[in-house]
């Protein structure tokens, strides 16, 4: 059975494979644009930094260099249930100088569109196993996020050669840009 978090709550991973499942549902929007959320990743190391540019994963760069980290592709629409999109995580390959690996959904053109997640619900993280399909955990993001344009979801960090999950559920209002500053 799944563990249900709450933000800020941490729990062992306990797989070295898995997936990372992102979902959401967007409001009707008033402006007239559909949304476009995406997720992307920021795999860094000790300095909370990532390790090079090729260890930022998202739409067009959807595989890290040690093939550890794999997005499985852009879904421009949010439309249907469950996974919006997906995240694949070999821990067995990462390479050793990870320690954190930070998971971050943004509104594409947030700003022209006047679009923010306080107009997105169902927003959720999840972990599971791909060959069960078994979920481990679940983050169920309930705040209303009503000028933020980026949220990050959740992190995976090692701590004593262990990976474990934290629910983070805190939003930036500068979108992907605030994290690619905070973590570049």
């Amino acid at each position: 059975m799944a563990i249900s978090l709450e933000k800020g709550q941490r729990v062992n991973v306990g797989l070295p494979k898995f997936v990372v499942g992102l979902g959401w549902d967007a409001n009707s929007s008033n402006t007239g644009e559909g949304f476009d959320l995406d997720a992307s990743v920021f795999i860094m190391g000790e300095n909370k930094k990532i390790i090079s540019d090729d260890y930022f994963v998202y739409y067009n760069n959807l595989k890290s260099p040690d093939g550890s980290v794999e997005h499985t592709g852009d879904n421009l629409t949010g439309d249907g249930a469950g996974d919006d999109e997906k995240i694949k995580v070999d821990l067995s390959s990462i390479n050793p100088s990870v320690t954190e690996i930070c998971v971050v959904v943004t509104i594409h053109k947030a700003e022209e569109r006047r679009q923010n997640f306080g107009q997105v619900r169902n927003s959720f993280v999840r972990i599971y196993n791909p060959d069960t399909n078994e979920e481990i955990l679940k983050y169920e993001l309930e705040e209303d996020f009503s000028t933020e344009t980026a949220v990050e979801f959740g992190r995976l960090y090692k701590r004593n050669n262990e990976w474990k999950f934290e629910a983070v559920g805190v939003g930036q209002r500068g979108g992907l840009n605030d994290y690619l500053t905070k973590y570049n």
